[in-house]
């Protein structure tokens, strides 16, 4: 599948790593940028301040980077990349309904884990609903998602609901963003109450497939 690709030309890299050097500095561009979001917002942060403590003078960044939104792209297409990756283990098991509700459940518990474990991803995902080229960035990328796991499910369904299906799932997908973000808002039991009633209700819609 292709990897999601950045809304907007000044969401992308302005050169593509060819060389190993050239990889590891990235890397170091991106982890640097990553731990400072983690500590200052994303708000705080800097271009130059992400070059000098990457190692190297601010050209170096805009040698790779035209601005701020691109490294954030290029973070969050990592993410996704795993998340990606995590959904097509969760949904390698899937032969029937019960399966597929357990994977939506283990789907959505892993990202709201690996949300929630990470300050600078919860930053970047409120950053996202705030620009324009981000959000669609985000859209695409739900929409990659989504077809996973309908392109898993869909001999389960009957084929005359299948595009019903794939607008449902995602729905789910796309708001799941929302609900995590709220949860997140909330203490550790309300936030995990947030979560379970969004699972019962894809649990109640998945099941309408079925009947």
């Amino acid at each position: 599948m292709k990897q999601a690709k950045p809304a907007a030309t000044g969401l992308q890299l302005r050169r593509r790593p060819k060389q190993e050097r050239s990889r590891e500095r990235i890397d170091a561009i991106l982890a640097t940028a990553k731990r400072l979001i983690g500590e200052k917002g994303i708000d705080a942060v800097t271009m130059k301040e992400v070059g000098a403590q990457a190692g190297g003078p601010i050209a170096t960044v805009y040698h790779y980077f035209p601005n701020k939104s691109a490294i954030l792209a290029t973070l969050y297409e990592r993410f996704s990349e795993v998340t990606r990756a995590r959904q097509l283990e969760i949904t390698a098991s899937i032969d029937g309904l019960e399966s597929m509700v357990t994977a939506s459940d283990k789907m959505l518990d892993d990202y709201y884990d690996r949300v929630a474990g990470d300050p600078a991803i919860q930053d970047l995902q409120n950053a996202i609903q705030a620009d324009k080229a981000l959000q669609n960035l985000d859209i695409a990328e739900t929409h990659q998602q989504a077809k996973i796991f309908c392109d898993k499910v869909a001999y389960l369904l009957k084929p005359q609901r299948r595009e019903e299906f794939r607008r449902m799932v995602f729905l789910f997908f796309q708001l799941a963003g929302g609900v995590v973000r709220l949860a997140l808002t909330q203490d550790k039991a309300q936030g995990q109450q947030t979560v379970d009633d969004y699972k019962s209700v894809i649990h109640g819609q998945l099941r309408t497939f079925f009947d």
